[in-house]
């Protein structure tokens, strides 16, 4: 065994050991084996959706989505940028561990698409491989950005029966590209060709996400929604309903986008009313990091929160998360609890009475799902990013209220205490020696090397 997996079964096997009597009572009784769908957006703020404060943008469908679950006010993505965060909601792993941890890496495997482009290994474990072998039916629309084409990442080869997107995040700024992927082939979207703009991309993936839930609505499925809304390119098939506003044009595209993608949303659990699957049916929406922009002024995209997309601070990692299984999850409820993208693959497997892995990083959070007064055992959380300028690799450490973020192996570690400084503006490293060697201690051994990412650390 690698040391990789080595950290990785001893991290999983503290997680077991640390978790409470009431937690392993609250699983036992976990209901089994609903459908999961998990809908993520595409660069969408922690502040851009109604019911987390947004007062210009009009997100009606997924303000009820809340109503009628669970709205989640500390919850993580796996990174800051895309690759990287959907590869360790799609392992369970974070991103000291994962294959993927940047959107370009070095050293990359030969394939047919663009250099530098790192894909999933061959032989990593995704949820959708656990759900298949459970006897759910996959399917996958949207944005891919884990393997390129003649790769070894592709989807239908990590558990997805049913494959239609874009594989590469670059050709997912096109929404009006004139074709995409479904499962091993190209295909022409022909409304696009000889340059006209008629299918819009986000559209499409809709409406397969709702031939996916009619035909597969007789047996347990597993869809995974990755819409490209509202990434830029920021365009959109109409304005409405912000032609009107004073806004810049990029900034009414935004909004449009948004709401675009709320309507998405409204149709999916619309359907699932029809088809009589809402209490068998447990729903996700988040957004794959925090905001590219923060639109101050206008939307204030972040909300409280510090910087955004690509950054280690708040506004990059904290998302949106809503929760949504009538019956089980309680309506109207609000939870503080911190997990992350980690989290899901456990908690995905557990739901559908499956084992999870043990060299996982992420843990099972049903208890917390069915209860918002259950809480998580204390864990460290570790995110890590060997992008930017620089090329350094940073690093950031949640902690029950603690926050850390170290730009540099090197450099000092900058601590803040969320509670009462959201906006991580003060840094007290200096006041809580204790609290600051112990997450030293923690990153120690938070990480493996790899090849495809090398730091001056390794």
């Amino acid at each position: 065994m690698n040391r990789r997996r080595i950290i990785q079964t001893v991290t999983a096997l503290l997680v077991l050991a640390t978790t409470s009597p009431a937690v392993a009572e609250e699983e036992e009784r976990a209901p089994a084996r609903p459908n999961i769908i998990f809908i993520m957006a595409d660069d969408l703020g922690y502040g851009d959706l109604g019911c987390y404060g947004q007062k210009r943008i009009q997100t009606p469908n997924i303000d009820r989505f809340a109503a009628e679950g669970m709205r989640f006010t500390q919850c993580y993505a796996g990174a800051s940028v895309c690759a990287p965060s959907r590869c360790s909601l799609m392992t369970g792993l974070h991103t000291g561990h994962t294959t993927v941890r940047g959107n370009k890496g070095q050293n990359a495997p030969r394939h047919d698409g663009e250099a530098n482009r790192i894909p999933l290994h061959a032989d990593d474990t995704t949820v959708a491989t656990l759900l298949k072998r459970a006897g759910y039916a996959t399917g996958i629309t949207g944005k891919w950005g884990l393997g390129e084409p003649g790769s070894s990442g592709l989807p239908n080869d990590h558990g997805f029966d049913e494959w239609f997107g874009y594989l590469n995040q670059g050709h997912a700024h096109d929404y009006y590209t004139d074709y995409l992927w479904r499962n091993r082939q190209r295909q022409v979207i022909a409304g696009n060709l000889e340059s006209r703009r008629t299918a819009y991309s986000a559209d499409l993936f809709s409406d397969v996400a709702l031939e996916f839930i009619r035909r597969e609505k007789d047996r347990p499925f597993f869809l995974y929604v990755a819409t490209t809304i509202p990434h830029k390119n920021y365009e959109v098939p109409e304005l409405a309903p912000y032609a009107d506003e004073t806004w810049p044009d990029e900034a009414k595209a935004y909004a449009a986008m948004v709401t675009r993608m709320d309507s998405h949303v409204g149709k999916m659990l619309t359907l699932l009313r029809e088809l009589d699957l809402d209490r068998k049916t447990i729903v996700f929406f988040t957004s794959d990091n925090g905001a590219a922009r923060e639109w101050k002024g206008i939307f204030d995209s972040c909300g409280p929160l510090r910087d955004t997309k690509f950054s280690l601070y708040e506004g990059g990692l904290r998302v949106p998360m809503i929760v949504r299984w009538p019956g089980n999850v309680p309506p109207g409820s609000v939870n503080d609890t911190a997990w992350y993208f980690a989290d899901f693959l456990p908690t995905a497997v557990r739901l559908t009475n499956s084992t999870v892995p043990a060299a996982i990083d992420g843990i099972d959070v049903t208890a917390t799902l069915l209860d918002h007064k259950k809480k998580l055992p204390d864990r460290f959380m570790y995110w890590e990013l060997p992008e930017g300028d620089s090329k350094a690799l940073r690093q950031a450490v949640r902690w029950k209220q603690w926050k850390a973020v170290r730009h540099d192996p090197r450099a000092d570690l900058e601590l803040y205490h969320l509670p009462s400084d959201i906006g991580e503006a003060n840094d007290v490293s200096a006041d809580h020696p204790e609290v600051t060697s112990e997450i030293l201690n923690f990153l120690k051994t938070a990480r493996t090397p790899s090849p495809f990412w090398p730091a001056a650390i390794d």
